[in-house]
């Protein structure tokens, strides 16, 4: 596998974890706080991007106020909370991690989920012995993962970013990768049309199964 093994960072949130019904739930009930009208999966995906308060200005037709984001943006996590108990890991998440694992790849976890309330999660399904590392949002929600993966990448010993691929839902995703210099592969469970990841100009698959194949494509 050459001078640095392969390594897989994966995104939680609409990846590995299947929460897209919570997040869906959690956003109309943040809408509905300023009058706005419920979305459909379709209407959500085909409208998400990050920052989200540009989602938010896609839907209003104007950048929400301050005060607008910060109340939208608790009653948005207080809802998420409620709900994503009930959610459980995507389809074959578990061994896929495994066989990565155990044929030699190495893989971490980088979420915009906070930190905090993410390592628990993880443990919670009993996967966290799969990962090298684990790292969830610190600070404020809403901006961009670039940052964050600079951060993570950095932390992560005998990793290479040219010999990593992020797996994620989202295109800020594949932002955040390339930020970095390394690979990504963009899944359609999550936040985003097909569509909107085609754009990102990089790989766009329908299940984890064929996200980990096209890692093993890309630096194998």
């Amino acid at each position: 596998m050459g001078k640095h093994p392969a390594h897989i960072v994966w995104d939680w949130n609409g990846t590995l974890f299947h929460d897209i019904d919570a997040v869906m739930s959690a956003t109309n009930a943040a809408f509905a706080e300023i009058g706005l009208e419920p979305l459909t999966l379709a209407r959500y995906r085909e409208l998400y991007c990050v920052p989200i308060p540009r989602f938010y200005e896609r839907l209003m037709g104007r950048l929400p106020t301050q005060a607008e984001w910060d109340h939208m943006d608790v009653v948005f996590h207080r809802h998420y909370r409620d709900h994503h108990i009930r959610c459980a890991l995507a389809d074959g998440a578990e061994s896929l991690l495994e066989r990565w694992q155990t044929t030699g790849g190495t893989q971490s976890i980088m979420s915009m989920y906070g930190h905090d309330d993410l390592v628990p999660l993880v443990r919670g399904f009993g996967i966290e012995r799969r990962f090298i590392r684990v790292d969830g949002r610190t600070g404020p929600s809403g901006g961009s993962k670039a940052e964050h993966m600079a951060r993570h990448i950095t932390g992560l010993s005998g990793v290479a970013a040219g010999r990593t691929v992020v797996i994620g839902d989202a295109v800020d995703d594949a932002v955040a990768a390339a930020h970095v210099g390394a690979h990504a592969v963009l899944y359609t469970g999550g936040s985003h049309s097909r569509a909107s990841l085609v754009e990102a100009g990089v790989p766009v698959v329908d299940s984890l199964t064929e996200a980990v194949a096209e890692a093993e494509r890309l630096v194998g």
